[in-house]
């Protein structure tokens, strides 16, 4: 099985059907070594550029649903693809990631890819996107409806809990406190210490 197949059938159990022949597209034009990885609190996708490669590498949490496995996809060969033209001095996530991220992501804004609900935030997102979409917190939280196995009426997320309020995460008790930026300084009760937790954690209210 040549890399072209191995790719095909990550992508065929990962990505929205109608998606598959474009992001196999997009390897064609500038191969890369792609696989799926274990779940990574601090990122879901990953590439970074070796000089001493000739093909570089892709990896992407295996856990992400398909919609946000496809937007993490892209979001990753875009670093490739903007390296290859502008070549490797530019910053990461500057404006030739962006525009280089745009334009892959272009095709792929209709429903024929993406549901209408998830359009209206992706489309706001991709006018000026971020180094992280986990950052922009109405696209996070409109994609977490699907999830695998997720009963999204019973989801609430720590960016919709009032400051001062006490909530279940882990098994621990904690008390909101202070946002800063994407994450937000909590209290654990018991022990006093202090924590900085993601807006878009799943948490519990006690009792």
């Amino acid at each position: 099985m040549d890399s072209s197949e191995k790719l095909k059938q990550i992508l065929d159990s990962k990505l929205p059907a109608p998606a598959v022949g474009y992001a196999l597209a997009l390897w064609e034009k500038e191969p890369f070594s792609f696989k799926t990885t274990a779940t990574r609190k601090s990122k879901l996708g990953d590439f970074r550029y070796r000089r001493d490669r000739q093909i570089q590498t892709i990896t992407i949490n295996a856990d992400l649903n398909p919609y946000q496995f496809l937007l993490t996809f892209i979001h990753e060969v875009a670093h490739l693809h903007a390296f290859v033209k502008f070549g490797i001095e530019i910053p990461p996530h500057g404006a030739e990631w962006k525009s280089t991220f745009q334009k892959l992501m272009l095709p792929l804004l209709s429903t024929a890819y993406f549901p209408t609900d998830l359009l209206i935030p992706l489309r706001k997102h991709m006018r000026n996107p971020k180094a992280s979409s986990s950052a922009d917190l109405f696209l996070m939280k409109e994609l977490s409806k699907y999830d695998k196995n997720n009963s999204f009426e019973h989801v609430i997320f720590l960016s919709d809990i009032k400051v001062g309020k006490r909530f279940l995460l882990a098994g621990r008790e904690f008390e909101k406190g202070e946002t800063r930026r994407t994450q937000v300084l909590c209290e654990e009760v018991t022990s006093g210490s202090k924590y900085l937790i993601s807006q878009l954690a799943k948490v519990k209210l006690p009792g």
